[in-house]
């Protein structure tokens, strides 16, 4: 589902929207604001054993073992060139393992290494760290408020990404695991 702002016939935002004439209040600046310091606050806590984007597909990994860099892509909301190279970089610090499948040459299939297992859950408590971190200025309503409409303005905007995250495959393929585990 997409929504589009209304605009009037001079290019203007309709009244009654709220739209920051400063740099310093525009939600895209907000944004990349909140993404500086959730990277910060993550390389705090993590240090720079991995990048927020690393964990993620460890994690995504950990959750899914065996499958192909595309569907990685996929559950990540990664372009697959981008899915790829970490791959690849992630193999040669001996965190997963990439395998070509003997039915088709032209894919890899993910798994982590016991090496990359062992970081993982090393790591994991960390994770919960930084959230509580980046939430801690908030009260634990604005904390579920916050989060709600966060979630909120991700979905409605998914598809604006380049790489917007399938989250129907995504949901599917978390319940199949769920029931099979």
């Amino acid at each position: 589902m997409k929504r589009r702002v209304k605009w009037s016939a001079n290019g203007a935002p309709k009244r009654n929207e709220v739209y920051a004439d400063d740099v310093y209040d525009q939600p895209g600046h907000l944004i990349r604001r909140a993404q500086q310091i959730a990277v910060s606050v993550f390389h705090s806590t993590f240090g720079y054993k991995v990048t927020p984007v690393q964990y993620a597909v460890l994690r995504i990994l950990q959750d899914n073992p065996g499958i192909d860099q595309v569907t990685l892509a996929r559950l990540c909301a990664l372009d697959t060139s981008t899915a790829a190279n970490l791959a690849v970089r992630l193999e040669r610090r001996g965190l997963l393992k990439r395998t070509v499948p003997v039915k088709s040459r032209r894919f890899r299939l993910l798994r982590l290494t016991p090496r990359g297992v062992a970081l993982v859950k090393q790591l994991n408590p960390s994770g919960r760290l930084v959230s509580r971190r980046l939430l801690q200025a908030l009260d634990k309503k604005e904390q579920k408020v916050f989060l709600r409409l966060l979630k909120k303005f991700v979905h409605l905007n998914n598809e604006e990404s380049r790489a917007p995250l399938d989250r129907e495959f995504a949901e599917t393929r978390n319940a199949i695991s769920q029931t099979t585990n």
